[in-house]
Parts: C-alpha cells; sequence; structure tokens
C-alpha cells in the first residue's frame, strides 16, 4: 500500500495563502474587529528592516479667533510624530506522526492548514497578551523613576481600601470604560481570563448572542467577550483588557530570505519520517503605542519576553486615540 507523504500533499503556493487566511477565519481578535489586517502593515511587515518608522500629522491644537478688522491672524503650525512597529518572526515544526490523522483525511492539504492555522491563531493571541502586558507594565528608569506608560489607561480596583470594592462589577466596569472619556463608545470587545468569564456568567451578566446559525459569541455589556488565560492574574488580581476596532494593526510579511512553509524528510529513521516547518513574519501593533527597540537581544526578531517589557513601548498618540484600556480587578 502507498504512503501518503507530506509532500504528496503540501503545496506551498497553495498552502501558504490558506493558512494565512484560515487563520484570520479562526482568530476571534480578527472576528471581533480588535485587530484589523491591510496592505499597508503587509508591506511594512515585509521590509527587510527589522523596525518600521510610520509618520503622522498631530491633531490640531489650540483654539479658533475671533475676526477683527485689519487685524491679523496668529499662525499656527501643524506638528508631525512618528509611530514605530517592529516585524516579529515566529516558526514551528511538526512531524508526519503529528499529522498522521490529518494525512487520512479526504483533503489532507486542507486538514493540515486548518491545524496549523488553529495553531497560529492561538500563538499570536499570546503575542498580543504579551505586547499588552509590556504597554501597561512599568518600568524604572535611571532616575529611579517609575515609568508606565499608559498609566492613564488604567483602571486598578484592586486596591480600594474595602474587599468590596475590589471585585469586578457593572459600574466599576463603566469606570474602567471612561477612562476614554466621550471615545469611550469606542471600545468594542474585552479579552478576559477564563476564571473572570465564569464568574460574570455565575452572576448572569454574560450574554450569548447567536449572529447567524454558525456564529456564536459572547458579550458583556454590549461588547463581545474574548477568553484568554494567558491574560495576567497574580495574587488574586485579573487584569481585563477593553479595545476598539482596529486598536491593534496586523500586516503578514515576506522579508527577503523568508521562506513561510518547507517540508524535510528523515530517510533514516524507520519507514522515514516528514516533517512541516512554517515560519510566519508579521506586526501585531497596538496603534499609537511606538515600539521603542530598547531591550532587544537578537536583530531578527523580539522574544516575547522582549514584547512584554514596558522599556519598548511609548505611547505617541493623543490619550483618547488609543483604543485600549487595562481593567485590574479581584473575584468574587
Amino acid at each position: 500500500m502507498a504512503i501518503t507523504k507530506l509532500s504528496d500533499v503540501i503545496v506551498p503556493e497553495l498552502f501558504n495563502p490558506y493558512v494565512v487566511n484560515r487563520t484570520m477565519e479562526l482568530s476571534a481578535l480578527f472576528n471581533s474587529g480588535i485587530v484589523t489586517n491591510n496592505q499597508e502593515f503587509n508591506k511594512l511587515a515585509s521590509e527587510a528592516a527589522p523596525i518600521h518608522n510610520m509618520p503622522f500629522f498631530e491633531d490640531l491644537q489650540g483654539e479658533s479667533e475671533p475676526i477683527i478688522e485689519d487685524a491679523d491672524l496668529t499662525p499656527n503650525k501643524i506638528t508631525s510624530n512618528k509611530d514605530v512597529s517592529t516585524t516579529i518572526r515566529r516558526a514551528k515544526m511538526w512531524a508526519a506522526t503529528d499529522l498522521s490523522a490529518a494525512l487520512s483525511g479526504k483533503d489532507p492539504m486542507m486538514a493540515i492548514g486548518d491545524l496549523v492555522a488553529g495553531f497560529w491563531a492561538r500563538d499570536k493571541q499570546k503575542e498580543l497578551i504579551a505586547i499588552l502586558n509590556g504597554v501597561f507594565g512599568s518600568y524604572t528608569n535611571g532616575s529611579s523613576e517609575t515609568v508606565t506608560p499608559l498609566a492613564d489607561h488604567i483602571l486598578d480596583i484592586s486596591k480600594s481600601k474595602t474587599a468590596a470594592a475590589q471585585i469586578i462589577e457593572g459600574k466599576s466596569f463603566v469606570d474602567a470604560c471612561q477612562l476614554l472619556g466621550d471615545a469611550q463608545s469606542q471600545l468594542t470587545a474585552v479579552a478576559m481570563h477564563s476564571a473572570t468569564k465564569s464568574y460574570l456568567r455565575k452572576l448572569d451578566l454574560i450574554e450569548t448572542v447567536k449572529a447567524s446559525s454558525e456564529l456564536e459569541f459572547d458579550i458583556y455589556q454590549g461588547r463581545r467577550v474574548i477568553v484568554d488565560d494567558s491574560c495576567p492574574v497574580a495574587d488574586g488580581v485579573y487584569t481585563t483588557y477593553l479595545f476598539g476596532d482596529g486598536a491593534i494593526a496586523y500586516g503578514e510579511g515576506s522579508p527577503v530570505g523568508h521562506v513561510a512553509t518547507e517540508i524535510d524528510r528523515d530517510k533514516k529513521k524507520g519507514s522515514g519520517v516528514d516533517y512541516l516547518i512554517n515560519r510566519s513574519a508579521f506586526i501585531l501593533h497596538p496603534r499609537g503605542v511606538k515600539w521603542t527597540n530598547t531591550v532587544r537581544a537578537n536583530v531578527e526578531t523580539p522574544t516575547r519576553t522582549e514584547l512584554a517589557n514596558a522599556q519598548n513601548w511609548e505611547r505617541v498618540y493623543e490619550p483618547k486615540q488609543i483604543r485600549i484600556v487595562a481593567f485590574k480587578h479581584k473575584l468574587g
């Protein structure tokens, strides 16, 4: 009986775009609108440079002037700044034994592609949580001062005077939204630990919505819920993140020398072992918070630990233009 090999079913030119598109379809981050992909970031992620400058004009400041005959108006300049992103490079290798069940399917390439896409959807969600840990983290600068890049986007009720006031509930969640003031309506999704969701469900505060015959998701106070146990929890304090549409920019790139899919075979082991190697070079960037590249060991890519380092992030947008909020709380 002929043995199906990976090289018999995987055609990289077809496999690569399928995995990228399927990853977006499977990802709750994309489905919720938190992460948006566009050609601009695809091009940036394809650049040979590890970091990318993205200049922008800052919002106009000041007030209008009264019109007085023969009086000159005061000219005001338009100032500019720059956002900065970095390309993240990751890879994963599987042996054919891990994919043996998929190889026996009716369409093995699609079956394997779904497995690979599912892996990347979960893995990139972990990357985003690491980035948020950095963006909302703190560090000590050279003057021994504590610096928190997005301090005005953090509500921490875990240190409230009474135990009851430290627990997440409807009113405190509204207070977290209020950190964006009149821009709070932009917050459309919330990422939380499964324990937080379970606690809110016990209080009958989680609503399940069925958008179609196949799509079903949970909402809390009108915002779509994304569950991820990599959301920070320490000493009973949980961090829940609120997002607006397009708060995170995504780009899938193909820099020089990048090979997205490779198949290898070890002929010396038994009947032979097939290997599938899949790589991703991408940008996952919180809009308006620039990557400073302060702590980085390798030119090729930052590690997940480096993404979670607050020293690598600095706010450049006006506060209300940054559509992310961190809410720290306890559970009852």
